[in-house]
């Protein structure tokens, strides 16, 4: 006679940040956590996602969006929150917290069966401030991405004039991590970094309350991470081709 299971996959989605913080203190022996305990654990939370953001491309916040474009204008911010400012007119609308542009185009008929793409490359400071007249009018094909504290600033070259101002920037963007807020809420990741996260507010309590666990809290952090990350990948088709080998040859 086949077990009985559950029937369900939504363990992620049910995982609170006030469970989360009891297993990782209980990790370190701690239990019972209240007050104080509970308060320093989801602060050290939100510094570890804020952290992540430094450790590469997290798949599941890549997004996508038009931007619409306007003749002769150059530079078009989008803020970390609608209190920081109001961000530029796009589809969808209101998006806030961007951190980066991963590849973009210039994309024309975007809501007809002809929709047509160009590529647009990718541009670093140096050559940006190597364009002589930067409000100058035609087809844009190059962009430079600035990042500030409270918002991203997109500057196009060259600006669009009259005929492209009908069309949009398309590009994919990487998304900020969602802060922790309250403690029956769940987190804004997929389940496959759901191990890691516990092991590594894990080794940040460690070193407020058992600095002897540390070292080892560190090395099933980062294990856990890499293989989360490498799970993450974006992977391609893959082709074998078989070698042929001619005997005497």
């Amino acid at each position: 006679m086949a077990n009985t299971t559950s029937g369900t996959t939504t363990f992620d989605k049910t995982f609170s940040i006030d469970e989360i913080v009891e297993e990782a203190f209980e990790r370190l022996g701690i239990q019972n956590v209240s007050g104080y305990q509970l308060k320093t654990s989801r602060r050290s939370l939100n510094i570890m996602l804020q952290e992540w953001g430094n450790r590469g491309i997290h798949y599941w916040e890549i997004d996508e969006l038009d931007l619409d474009l306007i003749e002769g204008q150059a530079e078009y911010k989008f803020f970390r929150s609608s209190g920081d400012g109001t961000s530029a007119v796009s589809t969808p609308n209101g998006v806030y917290g961007i951190s980066d542009v991963l590849e973009a185009q210039l994309r024309s008929n975007r809501t007809q069966t002809t929709q047509s793409d160009s590529p647009m490359t990718k541009v670093d400071r140096s050559t940006y401030a190597g364009f002589s007249n930067k409000l100058s009018k035609g087809t844009p094909n190059q962009y430079w991405v600035q990042r500030f504290i409270d918002h991203v600033s997109i500057s196009v070259y060259p600006t669009p004039d009259s005929t492209n101002a009908s069309k949009d920037m398309h590009f994919y963007y990487i998304k900020r991590i969602q802060d922790v807020g309250a403690y029956t809420n769940a987190t804004d990741m997929p389940f496959r970094f759901i191990p890691c996260m516990v092991s590594g507010l894990a080794y940040y309590l460690s070193m407020k309350y058992a600095p002897q666990l540390m070292q080892g809290m560190k090395l099933v952090y980062e294990d856990e991470f890499q293989r989360a990350l490498q799970e993450d990948g974006s992977a391609s088709s893959t082709y074998i081709t078989p070698k042929a080998y001619y005997p005497g040859s």
